[in-house]
């Protein structure tokens, strides 16, 4: 085996280099995400899984050398059932999702496929009763030698998101990308309504009809727990996680050493045949959310170019969307992530509901709100994030009775906290109504004299981004219902995005450690994503 410096596509190269203001010009528009995995049958899901060694992709055009777990086989099935392109390589990172439904009697198989000179490896399941089968005792649990195999049993006893990981030698096979996310499915999954944006069919600046037979429904339940507030309307799974190519290298190094094979060739247990691969000091110069850096998690789950990268990290969503977050800290640091937009509200550690002790009989969610969800090595989270425009003082819908845009008539009734919710089928559902019809500003290029709290961009100097419409506003039709068919800002964008297409409020998600947001010290990179709120007229599409 040798190292490789294989070099990428020149945009992607390029763009690590290139100024934030054009940066969102190459993302790829159909990339969505979702929460994808693997399913092992109903009721007694078993997994065959694998570790084994790939090389794995980064921007700057290198590819590392690493181990992870992978599938012996095709897998029983994939979820969610939508999603149409997939596959489960023998090695990936992280590791395949693995989703059961609470109450299932889980078996892994996990076969020791790494080079014989790596030694044993294992699987952790954090927060269940594990039993084992075959393998030989380790510190933590049951290993697989080299060639060999161990059996993992547990009941998937409550719901949630949770981490598995190596329990053998974690300092170095973790690092090396041996870790994965395991869903429990609730048993009981509330009667939560479809999502909300599914019914919409309106109509565009034209009158031409949108949207009409909705969307799909992406989830993989009604709701995260078997409690009534637990309702989502999309999922996203996030695993963040950093890399030291340093200890990669000699890894490397140390298993394509021939004084190493050949005493391996004698037997796993000759003397000499074994890795001395140091840990500390260490440097990470890759930061990754699920095993991709940006710009590469924002291309499309299953993408051929990462055969063992399968997951992405590219959120979409529609205001007023309960969008449920499962996060995972997977490395060996902290990570503070940072969702802009709003504060993110936390269901659950560890697939442990946190709930107030009012009423023993009828418990109230009782989970912090976090301006950053700080990831803790090996610890999971649910929380659900939403967005409705509330608070920015102006229409983000750009409601313009006065313009002839039949969309500018709808109305806005609000409910008891301020949304407008009497009609899930109208583009406005949830917005908030003590803004609507109030324009961002009188005059295209006016100032906050002119009557509006900003002041738009000139276009002229602006470079649009392809999510970005050229106003301040929601919905490819936007700019024309706010400012009218003379108005000087610009339509949605005028590379991969035209007027009839998507356009919408980006917000970039990204760690606050500004050293995460590079790759190999080049900014932009590292732990970073957009978070994109599109307008209902705009199918959100996470089929791939």
């Amino acid at each position: 085996m040798k190292a490789t410096n294989m070099k990428k596509a020149i945009s992607k190269t390029q763009l690590l280099l290139a100024p934030v203001v054009g940066m969102v010009l190459l993302f790829t528009l159909a990339a969505h995400a979702a929460a994808p995995g693997i399913t092992g049958g109903a009721g007694t899901p078993t997994f065959n899984l694998q570790a084994n060694f790939a090389y794995i992709t980064q921007p700057d055009g290198q590819m590392i050398y690493s181990w992870g777990y992978g599938c012996v086989g095709n897998p029983a099935g994939y979820a969610p059932t939508a999603i149409k392109s997939t596959f489960c390589n023998t090695m990936q990172v992280p590791g395949p999702t693995l989703i059961v439904t609470e109450g299932d009697a889980v078996t892994v198989n996990l076969a020791n496929n790494l080079p014989t000179s790596a030694g044993n490896t294992s699987i952790l399941f954090p927060g269940f009763q594990v039993t084992t089968t075959g393998g030989v005792a380790g510190l933590l649990t049951q290993e697989a030698q080299p060639g060999s195999s161990v059996t993992y049993k547990f009941t998937a006893t409550t719901p949630g998101t949770r981490a598995y990981y190596s329990g053998t030698q974690s300092d170095l096979q973790i690092e090396m990308g041996m870790y994965g996310a395991i869903i429990v499915l609730p048993a009981h999954a509330q009667s939560c309504p479809g999502p909300a944006h599914s019914t919409y069919a309106g109509v565009n600046q034209a009158g031409t009809a949108l949207l009409a037979g909705g969307e799909g429904d992406f989830r993989l339940a009604t709701s995260a727990y078997d409690h009534p507030k637990t309702c989502y309307d999309r999922e996203y799974l996030f695993q963040f996680s950093e890399m030291d190519p340093n200890i990669h290298s000699q890894a490397l190094a140390q298993v394509s050493d021939p004084t190493r094979a050949a005493a391996c060739a004698k037997g796993a247990t000759t003397p000499g045949c074994s890795l001395d691969v140091p840990t500390e000091p260490y440097h990470p110069a890759y930061f990754m959310i699920n095993g991709r850096s940006m710009p590469d998690d924002m291309d499309p789950n299953y993408a051929l170019e990462y055969p063992h990268q399968p997951y992405n990290g590219n959120p979409h969503m529609h205001p007023g969307d309960q969008v449920l977050l499962r996060i995972i800290g997977q490395g060996r640091w902290q990570h503070p992530f940072h969702e802009h937009g709003n504060h993110v509200r936390i269901l659950a550690r560890d697939g442990n509901l946190i709930l107030s002790s009012a009423s023993a009989t009828d418990p109230n969610l009782a989970g912090p709100l976090l301006f950053t969800t700080t990831t803790t090595p090996g610890v999971a989270m649910d929380g659900i994030f939403y967005w409705t425009g509330r608070g920015l003082n102006w229409d983000p819908y750009g409601h313009n009775p006065g313009s002839g845009d039949p969309l500018a008539t709808l109305t806005c009734s609000a409910d008891a906290n301020g949304y407008n919710t009497s009609n899930p089928a109208a583009v406005n559902y949830y917005e908030w109504c003590q803004d609507h019809n109030k324009p961002v500003q009188a005059a295209p290029f006016g100032d906050v004299a002119a009557g509006g709290p900003v002041t738009l961009p000139d276009a002229n100097i602006l470079t649009n981004g392809a999510w970005y419409g050229g106003s301040p506003y929601l919905g490819p039709d936007a700019t024309v219902r706010a400012t009218g068919p003379t108005g000087t800002t610009p339509p949605s964008g005028t590379i991969a995005n035209p007027p009839g297409s998507e356009a919408g409020f980006a917000f970039m998600w990204h760690s606050h450690n500004e050293r995460e947001i590079t790759t190999n010290n080049i900014f932009p990179g590292g732990m970073m994503m957009m978070m994109l709120v599109d307008s209902r007229e705009f199918p959100i599409d996470e089929s791939n």
